[in-house]
């Protein structure tokens, strides 16, 4: 599989996405409409068309963006055993105000036997690298890890994502980690844990609240599921002298098996 050639599909529908997305039904259950694929990939990172539009949709994307993933995932999935999955690309919603801030205006939505990824025109070959590299270890973890996603609770995500950004990390190195990530001391980091994630833990991810502090909505702590989820999955790593591809599998309970002894 690896990267599908939606540039073509761009130059021919980019200022109907919900038209392009019917491209995308036969990936999707039987049953999903066109409209809604787009709506759930518009709110995970997909471009809304712009009025005024670049001469050209490809225009918004990074010079050889297909080329250049397709390289990196090929050396990942043979790095990490990974499934061989479709690779999709698209622009980045420039008008998403936490994708902007939060990850330069990247974005990505990864299934267990596919991969959407978002960019900007000025996403450099080091974000996309570190981006394809966070995707893919969730498909990887999607795939290998025995709870469903659609039973994932708090802890699931949060180790989820932990697991992708310590992946960024060990391959990319410290300085194409995202924000969020040096947000919070180590002591901060255990507050916001003990305090406010813990009692958590068993949200399922349909319940508002399970995004709410996941992203850090209203009043809770910026970003506070990631940073706790990328702290757990690291001080695992560490204390075991493990890679994060070598975790795949662990269940999500694993790494806060310190922290239930600690507290």
């Amino acid at each position: 599989m690896g990267v599908i050639r939606t540039d073509n599909w761009l130059t021919e529908m980019y200022s109907n996405p919900v038209t392009l997305c019917k491209k995308l039904i036969s990936y999707f259950p039987k049953g999903t409409s066109e409209r809604e694929i787009y709506h759930h990939l518009h709110l995970h990172g997909m471009y809304q068309p712009l009025e005024h539009v670049r001469e050209s949709p490809l225009d918004s994307l990074p010079v050889n963006i297909w080329d250049h993933v397709n390289r990196e995932y090929k050396k990942l999935q043979k790095e990490w055993n990974g499934p061989d999955v479709p690779i999709f690309l698209f622009p980045s919603d420039e008008t998403n105000r936490r994708i902007s801030r939060e990850f330069n205006g990247k974005s990505g939505l990864a299934f267990h036997n596919k991969l959407f990824l978002f960019f900007v025109r000025q996403n450099t070959k080091e974000e996309i690298k570190a981006v394809l590299t966070h995707e893919y270890n969730h498909v990887c973890r999607l795939s290998k890890y025995k709870n469903k996603e659609a039973d994932y609770t708090l802890l699931d995500t949060i180790i989820l994502e932990g697991m992708a950004e310590n992946a960024v990390r060990e391959r990319c190195g410290d300085r194409s980690l995202a924000r969020w990530t040096s947000y919070y001391s180590e002591n901060q980091l255990e507050g916001i844990l003990t305090k406010i994630i813990q009692p958590n833990f068993s949200l399922n991810r349909t319940e508002k609240k399970h995004n709410d502090l996941l992203y850090g909505k209203g009043f809770y702590p910026k970003m506070a599921g990631y940073c706790t989820g990328y702290y757990l999955v690291k001080n695992y790593l560490e204390a075991n002298n493990l890679k994060s591809n070598q975790v795949l599998e662990i269940g999500s309970e694993k790494f806060i098996e310190g922290l239930t002894k600690k507290h």
